[in-house]
């Protein structure tokens, strides 16, 4: 095994101008122990890793120090320095992480003052002219309003000033990306700064301006008001422009509907606006004018596709929707955001565009099971299984459940689970059984051929809603009909992970309706029966597939139904031995005694101890006329869920038997199988035999006379030799 040199982490330091550090000079101590020396001391260090280690001590230097030391000209100057080194710092350093753990921990009478000297730094960085620093300032106001507590009131502090910034910037970054047309290395770069910019503008919104108190920035006349005005307006051109890269018109997007709910009053008229916008029902006569003025290009025109998908996604991801808090008005656009959402599945064909709306038609699930815990009757009848909203749905489900794209398949799933939701807090029966939808549901999903990948996601969401009794009820041979399937490999997962649904929700549903007991015979017949069947009787391919899929998942629910397997085919093994062209019952003992082996459900010993399986029986696996028989008898004696666990004299004794009669088998397929069981059979050897001898060491050192009665380590490595 050859071992990966250790990779170094390395960290950018931070450098000081000759200003600072003449200052630091000036206040720093002889004995070098004052908080000015010691950022002196950073600064003079070129290796980032000590200037974190030495950052960690300011703090508790600073909790030392009495009120009266902690106001003087020295502190404040150090105040500064620290503000200027926090903003010059990348944002992926991790040096500006540990700035902010230190402003964030500065004892308590230092605070006002740090954040008058940050206020002060901040001020100076949103001044910047210099195109190149758009986006390391930008960083900076993110850092401030995420990461330090005297970041977010300098921020508040500054408000008018960082959204003065914000729009300034994106309208160049906006018109050197169009400078740079054709040129796609700088339009990436100058796109992520566009991005970065939205983001930021949103993070103010909600996390600055939705605290602040008062209403004075409302005046139509306020500096804020102007700038929220540009930026609304910007964001609606970004979300126009289909040469953006998507994350931009998807932020946009966002950004424009938390923009409007900000900006527009009053607040119960707020999702009738939204409502009408998405419609293509929006007048200008209606809205005031700076709506008009800000949103112009939404109410002018005819929206595009992907201008509608994006609007919907903001309205259900920036309004409030829990707690009716929209009133009466919200039910209606959550109705018509389905109903543009459902439209546009009909229109947006193209992967990309296709995987979006597969995830907002999620979110609008989500949204809707939210807004159903608190909405009125009207929308309950809307929304149950019967509605024609749920049925257009189901039918987007059934048409992408097979779609190409992998988040697209996972998106539809996510939908019909949450639709099922969805139906059952409509309508809030008590008795599931009887309810006619589930019922037709179940029918129709079972109706299907199951060689529609679909279903089977589908089903297994059916019987997490409903239980698999409800659908044993219709068909006692559902699992026999599945474990059928599991011939063709590419649908051997699929049926796999429906079985194991089912069967761990019938165990649990058994479990806590019958007596301790009782329920076991019950769900072998159902679960296990039909996969004994097929492991004696079924063609090589389904027997094969249906050990790899199907059965480590059935011993990992129920280990205890392992001594049921073994029971039921020692005593078919011995009419039904097997032959060339079926495994037989001693073929399918091999296989589940391989399996529970190599999963961990069986030891060898107890094999042997116990008398699980007989010698001779095993003997007859391993020189079985059927191929994979003696593959499977090879691989429970060299397979092992511990690498370390040592090898029997018994195994040894039973592998040297299978090598005498196999070792010129004629298949180059057989041939290559035994070598790989055997290379494991080696490395357990190996590794348990290292074991071994340090157990031995140590028994030697502890000077031990009385060998084990049960097991000698020096015994077992004698007989490795």
């Amino acid at each position: 095994m050859v071992l990966k040199k250790k990779k170094e982490v390395q960290v950018d330091g931070f450098v000081l101008d000759h200003q600072q550090l003449k200052r630091l000079h000036s206040f720093a101590d002889a004995e070098g122990q004052n908080l000015a020396s010691l950022l002196l001391q950073c600064a003079q260090l070129t290796d980032g890793i000590q200037q974190i280690n030495l950052i960690k001590q300011i703090v508790p230097l600073l909790e030392k120090m009495d009120s009266k030391s902690s106001c003087n000209h020295m502190v404040k100057s150090c105040l500064d320095i620290l503000g200027m080194m926090f903003l010059s710092l990348d944002i992926k350093n991790p040096l500006k992480k540990v700035l902010a753990s230190c402003l964030n921990d500065l004892p308590e009478m230092l605070m006002a003052e740090a954040t008058d000297s940050f206020v002060v730094c901040l001020k100076e960085e949103l001044t910047t002219t210099n195109f190149s620093r758009y986006r390391k300032t930008m960083d900076n106001l993110a850092s401030c309003v995420e990461f330090i507590n005297i970041g977010k009131s300098s921020v508040t502090q500054l408000f008018k000033e960082a959204l003065q910034f914000l729009l300034k910037s994106i309208l160049e970054i906006e018109e050197e990306n169009r400078k740079f047309s054709g040129n796609h290395i700088a339009q990436t770069r100058l796109m992520h700064d566009l991005l970065m910019g939205i983001k930021v503008s949103m993070s103010l919104i909600q996390k600055i301006l939705e605290n602040m108190q008062g209403c004075f920035w409302k005046k139509l006349d306020s500096p804020i008001w102007q700038c929220m005005c540009g930026l609304l307006n910007s964001f609606i051109c970004f979300l126009n422009n289909e040469d953006l890269l998507q994350t931009i018109q998807t932020s946009a997007g966002l950004a424009v509907v938390l923009f409007i709910k900000t900006m527009f009053e009053p607040v119960e008229k707020l999702p009738c606006l939204i409502s009408d916008l998405i419609c293509g029902l929006l007048n200008s006569s209606d809205v005031p004018k700076w709506f008009v003025d800000s949103c112009g290009g939404l109410c002018t025109a005819e929206l595009s596709d992907s201008v509608l998908l994006f609007l919907c996604h903001g309205a259900l991801a920036m309004l409030e929707w829990k707690d009716n808090s929209m009133g009466e008005n919200a039910e209606k656009l959550l109705l018509d955001i389905a109903s543009v959402l459902l439209t546009l599945s009909t229109r947006l064909k193209e992967s990309v565009m296709a995987a979006s709306l597969s995830r907002i038609l999620a979110i609008w699930t989500n949204v809707a099971l939210d807004f159903l815990q608190s909405s009125s009757r009207n929308l309950k009848l809307n929304l149950n299984g019967n509605s024609e909203t749920i049925g257009k749905m189901l039918d987007y489900v059934y048409a992408y459940w097979e779609h190409p794209l992998d988040a697209v398949r996972h998106q539809t799933k996510l939908i019909f689970k949450n639709l099922l939701q969805i139906h059952q807090t409509a309508v809030k029966e008590s008795i599931i059984k009887l309810d006619p939808f589930f019922s037709e549901l179940t029918e129709s999903l079972l109706g299907l051929e199951w060689h529609v990948k679909g279903k089977y996601s589908s089903l297994g969401c059916l019987v997490d809603c409903i239980g698999i009794e409800n659908l044993l009820e219709i068909d006692r041979t559902i699992p026999a009909q599945i474990l059928g399937v599991m011939n063709d490999q590419s649908f051997a997962p699929y049926a796999s992970d429906l079985l194991e649904i089912m069967f761990v929700n019938h165990k649990r549903h058994l479990t806590s309706s019958l007596e301790k007991n009782t329920w076991i015979d019950s769900w072998h017949e159902t679960w296990v029966s039909p996969l004994l069947l097929i492991l004696c009787d079924g063609n090589p391919e389904q027997a094969t597939y249906v050990t790899d899929y199907y059965l480590p998942k059935l011993l990992k629910c129920s280990p205890e139904s392992l001594n049921y397997m073994i029971k039921i085919l020692q005593i078919s093994a011995e009419s039904n031995v097997g032959t060339c062209k079926t495994r037989g019952a001693l073929g399918a003992l091999m296989a589940c005694l391989r399996t529970a082996r190599a999963h961990g459900h069986l030891q060898f010993a107890v094999i042997m101890q116990d008398g699980l399986v007989s010698v001779s029986c095993i003997k007859q696996g391993l020189v079985h006329q059927h191929d994979e028989v003696r593959i499977d008898a090879l691989g429970l004696l060299c397979e092992s869920h511990r690498s370390t666990e040592v090898i029997s004299i018994e195994e040894m004794q039973l592998i040297q038997f299978f090598i005498r009669y196999n070792l010129n088998n004629q298949s180059a397929a057989v041939r290559q199988q035994i070598c790989s069981l055997l290379k494991k059979l080696f490395c357990r050897i190996y590794e348990s035999s290292q074991t071994v001898h340090k157990m031995q060491q140590l028994k030697s050192k502890q000077g031990l006379i009385k060998q084990s009665v049960t097991w000698d380590p020096l015994t077992t490595l004698q007989q490795y030799k």
